[in-house]
């Protein structure tokens, strides 16, 4: 059961980074060329924003089951 949470908690620091360094890196390219997003129809930060919520889903499952694994010790 240690284990299971140790690799839980890897788990959901590894989405928070990857969506934490995949935000910032969208956020430098749309400064550095900023006319390649003026020319889509939705924002430049509307990727980061569905990114956000599918990572957030994911983080709050594998919180529910650390909590469900938590309850059954």
């Amino acid at each position: 059961m240690k284990r299971l949470n140790q690799i839980l908690d890897i788990l959901i620091g590894c989405f928070i980074g990857a969506f934490l360094g995949s935000g910032v890196s969208r956020f430098l390219d749309f400064k550095s060329h900023p006319d390649l997003y003026a020319i889509q129809s939705a924002p430049w930060y509307a990727s980061i924003i569905s990114q956000g919520i599918i990572i957030t889903i994911i983080v709050i499952i594998l919180i529910l089951i650390k909590v469900i694994m938590n309850k059954k010790k």
